[in-house]
């Protein structure tokens, strides 16, 4: 079954409302995955993160982008979808936070060359059908030194399983019958590995992303939020998403441009 893209447009308006299937990728999945995030930076860039230009490729609602912007930094948004372009801006403006959102694709970023210290892509690589192009729109628009933080869906049984099978096909289980994920559009760690690399980001770091919530758990949240009983949001946080050390359904990492970084201040 083909990816269903369009149902960013449809449920765009959609993306911070507790009861929407996109807030599963808020609940737990935001704070789980920006905790790595910002450990990278740390380590990376150090602690003052005050100006650093961040570009948030296939941002949604905005959900990530408002954590960069939070941290002091200069954020840009982009996304294919206009209305998901909207209630990240709706969003942003009721939370006082400055952020420059865009209606673009990741094939053709509508930005300047090396604008940028830091690119963020995250639950977008396994929706486009040409990943090479999208990497290499990345590259151009990171400064020499710059990282691409990312996370993504492995191709392996246990993601077929639990992305495929569970999310989106059993009926006991499935959230809605939305077609979020093809299965033959995931992406091996070896294989993004390879892609980084013909684009000049040297891959530095993939570590797993995925539910810490025990499988009893995370059957009885399917099952309950199948039914109705709780909401997508609360299903995400009693999955707790967050780092752990299988990739066998998700993970995530950061790579960096080749290259010295400009010696001007952001």
């Amino acid at each position: 079954m083909p990816v269903d893209n369009e149902v960013y447009e449809r449920l765009g308006g959609s993306w911070w409302d507790e009861a929407s299937p996109l807030s599963l990728l808020h609940g737990s999945v935001t704070p789980g995955r920006f905790a790595y995030f910002r450990d990278v930076l740390a380590r990376q860039l150090g602690a003052g993160l005050a100006g650093v230009r961040v570009l948030d490729i296939g941002c949604g609602g905005g959900f990530l982008a408002e954590e960069f912007a939070a941290l002091g930094c200069q954020v840009t948004g982009i996304d294919p979808s206009a209305a998901s372009i909207g209630a990240a801006r709706a969003h942003a403006a009721e939370r006082g936070l400055r952020i420059d959102y865009r209606v673009g694709t990741g094939e053709e970023l509508p930005v300047p060359d090396t604008a940028f210290a830091v690119a963020c892509c995250c639950d977008v690589l396994e929706h486009v059908p040409d990943v090479d192009r999208v990497m290499s729109e990345t590259a151009r628009v990171l400064e020499p030194g710059g990282l691409y933080l990312f996370d993504t869906i492995n191709r392996t049984l246990t993601s077929r399983l639990v992305a495929i099978k569970a999310m989106q096909q059993w009926p006991l289980t499935r959230l809605t019958d939305v077609a979020f994920h093809d299965w033959d559009m995931f992406i091996t760690p070896a294989e993004l590995a390879g892609i980084l690399e013909r684009h000049g980001l040297v891959p530095a770091e993939m570590t797993g992303l995925g539910a810490r919530a025990g499988p009893v758990t995370a059957l009885l949240g399917l099952i309950s939020a199948k039914r109705g009983r709780i909401t997508y949001g609360e299903l995400s946080r009693r999955l707790d998403v967050g780092q752990v050390i299988s990739r066998a359904v998700s993970y995530m990492g950061f790579a960096a441009k080749t290259g010295h970084p400009s010696s001007e201040s952001p």
